[in-house]
Order: structure tokens, then sequence, then C-alpha cells
């Protein structure tokens, strides 16, 4: 397992942006399948993007596709996630996963990633 640590999150108005940022620990980050899910109160948690062990392929939800951009800096044990156009019901709770499997399909259809952050607050206002 890795130490993941999210950051970036805050209070935003709506068509706003926020960069939210996942270091990891350990010495094997680089060949670990990234990913952000997000739990809105009330709500299940939901997939929000993923991305392989080497940057070459990303994933999104439909929901966020064409605003939301992840990205991976193995040199730094890092992975951000771009939020633009911000929208209210982008609020939620954002957590970082990771895993070693690199079947990213099944990890993002399970969301059964063996590391988890622990968190952070997204709010968008209308």
């Amino acid at each position: 397992q890795v130490h993941l640590v999210e950051s970036g999150g805050g209070l935003v108005q709506a068509g706003g942006s926020l960069r939210l940022s996942c270091a990891a620990s350990g010495r094997t980050f680089n060949s670990y399948t990234m990913g952000w899910f997000r739990q809105a109160p009330g709500k299940k948690r939901e997939f929000v993007s993923a991305i392989s062990w080497s940057g070459g392929s990303t994933y999104y939800a439909d929901s966020v596709k064409g605003r939301f951009t992840i990205s991976r800096d193995n040199a730094k044990n890092t992975v951000l996630l771009q939020m633009n156009r911000l929208k209210p019901e982008d609020t939620a709770v954002y957590f970082c996963a990771a895993d070693p499997t690199r079947d990213v399909v099944v990890l993002i259809t399970t969301g059964l990633f063996n590391s988890w952050g622990q968190g952070t607050n997204v709010t968008v206002s209308s």
C-alpha cells in the first residue's frame, strides 16, 4: 500500500476552477494505477477519473469529461486533478486512490483500490 494525502480543495463559485493534488509515499508509486473518486452528502461514492501507471491512458466519468483533467508526475509521486467549469453538482469530498493492479477498467468498475486518502472537500456555490 501507499500513503496518500490530498490537498487543493476549497470553496469556489460555479464556473471556477480548482486543482486537486494527491501526494503519495512509497518507492513504487510509478507502478500504481491512480484514481479520483468523490462522495456527495447523502450519496454513494462515485468514480471521477483514473490514470494508468505510465500516464498513457486516462479515464473520466461522463459527468466530468471535457471539464476535468487528470495527470501524474511520477518523479514527484503526485497525481493532479485539474477541475474547470465547476458546477454545484461537483460539490463533494474528493478521494485519491491507488492500486498496483494495471487493469484500470476493473478498478474503475469495482472501486476496489487498495489505498485511499483521507479526502478533500470541494464546494461549488451557485
